[in-house]
C-alpha cells in the first residue's frame, strides 16, 4: 500500500438526471477519473459490480481502462451537454457494436429470442422474465425492439454523481463543537463519571466520531475520491494494514483512490427484493503507477468495512 497524503476530497452526490444523459453512448455507469498529464489515461474509469444474490450478498469487483484521447471506440471530442432534439425517437439502449448483452441485467447474451433474433438473453430465466413484461407484445415490432426495455426490477436505479470539492472543517470549529457537547454533558453527570467516561473512550469510538463530524457538513455524500489521500473509516475495527492491500500485477504498490459511502444505500433499493446488501466503507486502492493496459481492463482492489464493525 503506498504512502498517503492529506488533502481535500472531491465529494460525490446522487443527483436525478434526464434519460439522455444516463443512456450517453460515452461513459456509462462508472467512476471517471482520468489522470492530468498522462496522456494513455485520458479516459480513465473504473467499474465497480456488486452482487446482491445470497448467499454471496455484496460481493465486490472493481476493474479499471484508460485510453488515449485518440482512440477507436469514443469520439475526439467530448458528448455534446445538450439534450437530444426533439424529433420522437426514444434514446437507443444498446450498443451498436461488440457483444450482445443481456436485455435484463446487461451481462454477455449468448442466448437470443427464437422469433425475433434481435433480443439476447444471459439465460433462459431471464428471457422468461423479458417475455412475461413486456418482450411478447414487443417481439413482432421488431424495428422499435431496442427502445423498448422495460424496468425488470432487476438492476439497481441509475442516477449521475455530481461533484464538488469538499469544505474543510477547521480545527476549532470541531474543538468548540467538542468543548459545548462537554459542557451540556457536565451539568448532567457527577465529575467521577466523566474520568470514567474519559478512561473507557476507545479507538473505536473516537474514529466513528471524526467519522460523522468529517461528513456532518455534507451528510448526502455518497463517494469521496481523492487519489492517495487516507481513506475516511467508520471504526477502528476492520482497518486494512499494508500487508492487507496486494500489490498490483505489474509489480507497483496500491494507494487509495476513493470510496463509496454507506448513503448510497439509500437511493439502491436493494431490499425491494428482500436480499441483503449493506456495507459500511468501500475503500477502492489502485495501481499507484496506473499502468497501461493497451484496450483491455485490469482488477483493482476493494476493501469492505461492515457497519457492524463500528458497533
Amino acid at each position: 500500500m503506498a504512502s498517503e497524503s492529506a488533502g481535500p476530497a472531491e465529494l460525490g452526490f446522487v443527483e436525478a438526471a434526464p434519460s439522455w444523459r444516463l443512456r450517453s453512448e460515452q461513459f456509462p455507469s462508472k467512476v471517471y477519473a482520468p489522470l492530468p498529464g498522462r496522456a494513455d489515461a485520458f479516459h480513465r474509469c473504473f467499474f465497480l459490480f456488486c452482487c446482491r444474490t445470497p448467499p454471496c450478498c455484496c460481493g465486490l469487483r472493481v476493474f479499471r481502462n484508460q485510453l488515449p484521447r485518440q482512440n477507436d471506440f469514443y469520439s475526439y471530442e467530448p458528448p455534446s451537454e445538450d439534450p437530444p432534439s426533439e424529433t420522437g425517437e426514444s434514446v437507443y439502449l444498446h450498443l451498436k457494436s461488440g457483444a450482445h448483452l443481456c436485455r435484463v441485467c446487461g451481462c454477455s447474451g449468448p442466448k437470443r429470442c427464437s422469433r425475433c433474433h434481435k433480443a439476447h438473453y444471459c439465460s433462459k430465466e431471464h428471457q422468461s422474465l423479458d417475455w412475461r413484461l413486456g418482450h411478447k407484445q414487443a417481439c413482432a415490432q421488431t424495428d422499435n425492439l431496442d427502445n423498448t426495455v422495460p424496468d425488470h426490477n432487476f438492476l439497481f436505479p441509475e442516477f449521475e454523481i455530481v461533484i464538488e470539492t469538499e469544505d474543510e472543517i477547521m480545527p476549532e470549529v470541531v474543538e468548540r463543537d467538542d468543548e459545548s457537547e462537554i459542557i451540556g454533558t457536565m451539568g448532567e453527570a457527577h465529575e467521577e463519571e466523566l474520568e470514567s467516561m474519559a478512561k473507557h473512550e476507545s479507538k473505536e469510538d473516537r474514529i466513528f466520531q471524526k467519522f460523522k463530524t468529517k461528513i456532518s457538513l455534507e451528510p448526502e455524500q455518497i463517494l469521496r475520491y481523492g487519489r492517495g489521500i487516507a481513506p475516511l473509516w467508520i471504526s477502528g475495527e476492520n482497518i486494512p494494514k499494508e500487508k492487507d492491500i496486494p500489490d498490483c500485477p505489474c509489480g507497483a504498490k496500491r494507494l487509495f483512490e476513493f470510496q463509496v459511502m454507506p448513503q448510497l444505500l439509500n437511493y439502491l433499493k436493494a431490499d425491494r427484493l428482500g436480499r441483503s446488501v449493506d456495507w459500511g466503507v468501500l475503500a477502492i486502492f489502485t495501481c499507484a503507477e496506473s499502468c497501461k493496459l493497451g484496450i483491455g481492463y485490469t482488477e483493482e482492489f476493494v476493501w469492505k468495512q461492515d457497519i457492524t464493525d463500528a458497533a
